[in-house]
């Protein structure tokens, strides 16, 4: 395992978040680890990067409460990928709380190292990365919450940044992806979830959490063609709830196809299908078995397990994703904390396997 040393007196700390201010983050042009009076230090190329504060020098409770407790920035100016939050629920159609998702994901998200202890990744040796704070949504207008997130968005995505986004409910999907689209155009879906999330209206309203990508698809945000729902199952109003969906071109692999096994050799396909072109990950956390992550507004009993969670997602290395989500975590439900949990660690997983991140 990697450590980062002599950072107790080379670092600034502020707001709980930490910057690395070292010689060799302002000196060094490669990147290994050198000697220096003696003492092993990192070296970074190019350019300071943000590294969060290890545990071993600043207390993990102590700070405000940002992703992996690494800085605060207020644009995402000059990085290479960003965390922000969209804390919104009014697009639930059962239990509400998804509004407190991101930051509880946030707080639970401090248990987190900066590196991934079996693939070896290295994302702060790699990227620069920061938390951008959340978009400032409208709690009593959907539409113009939509609105917001689309205009917050566009500007994430214009820098070149890769927004990871920690949601909120699984209506914020729609206006990211108009975002996304607008600069990548029609790109490729994995869709990981309990529901397909293609219904054309609920209670008369056609945006909500359960017609995202039913609008995405109207409106031509999707490569059909290289779209894959994994993990759905549960009950429905019709005896083939996916039938649109593979309608459109779009693989769907449900739950019971995926019980008891590896999700390796279905993500080596996943791969292959979606090519060389821009890719978008969306991560609804009630994917996963209510066991492993009850605190989420729909609930489906014979999910997914925590460790496929992982195999999808490490699964999507080498491919251009441009953009990736968590949603769906209403910490009210989540007594143990264990689906903030998981979903810090999933975004962390995501971020490990962004294009350009280095591997030991």
């Amino acid at each position: 395992m990697f450590s980062l040393t002599r950072i107790a007196n080379q670092m600034r700390v502020f707001g709980g978040s930490q910057v690395l201010k070292s010689r060799a983050s302002q000196r060094a042009t490669t990147l290994g680890r050198d000697q220096e009076n003696g003492v092993s230090v990192r070296r970074m190329s190019g350019k300071s990067l943000n590294v969060p504060p290890s545990a071993e020098f600043v207390a993990r409770v102590s700070g405000i409460a940002t992703m992996c407790k690494l800085p605060f920035q207020k644009t995402a100016d000059g990085l290479d990928a960003a965390f922000i939050g969209v804390p919104i629920d009014t697009g639930t159609s059962n239990r509400p709380g998804a509004r407190f998702g991101p930051r509880h994901i946030r707080a639970e998200s401090a248990l987190i190292r900066a590196y991934n202890g079996w693939t070896r990744a290295a994302p702060y040796e790699s990227l620069n990365v920061a938390d951008i704070g959340d978009v400032n949504v409208n709690l009593f207008d959907l539409k113009d919450t939509c609105k917001k997130i689309r205009e917050a968005y566009r500007e994430i995505v214009a820098t070149g940044c890769i927004p990871l986004t920690l949601g909120g409910d699984h209506t914020i999907a729609y206006p990211i992806l108009q975002a996304v689209a607008e600069r990548h155009g029609p790109v490729g879906l994995i869709h990981v979830d309990a529901h397909a999330d293609t219904s054309d209206m609920i209670l008369g309203e056609k945006i909500g959490h359960g017609t995202p990508f039913r609008r995405c698809v109207e409106e031509g945000l999707l490569d059909c063609k290289r779209v894959a729902q994994i993990g759905l199952r549960g009950s429905g109003y019709s005896p083939d709830n996916y039938e649109w969906s593979r309608a459109q071109g779009f693989r769907v692999v449900e739950a019971v196809e995926c019980w008891h096994k590896s999700l390796v050799p279905l993500m080596k396909e996943v791969r292959a299908q979606m090519g060389s072109g821009p890719v978008y990950l969306s991560f609804d956390i009630d994917s996963l078995d209510p066991a492993f992550a009850p605190g989420t507004g729909t609930p489906e009993i014979a999910g997914l397990t925590p460790i496929q969670g992982l195999e999808i997602i490490r699964g999507c290395r080498g491919l251009n994703l441009v953009g990736c989500d968590l949603v769906e975590v209403a910490p009210a439900y989540d007594t143990t904390g264990n689906t903030a949990l998981t979903g810090a660690n999933l975004l962390f997983e995501m971020l490990c396997v962004l294009p350009n991140v280095k591997y030991y």
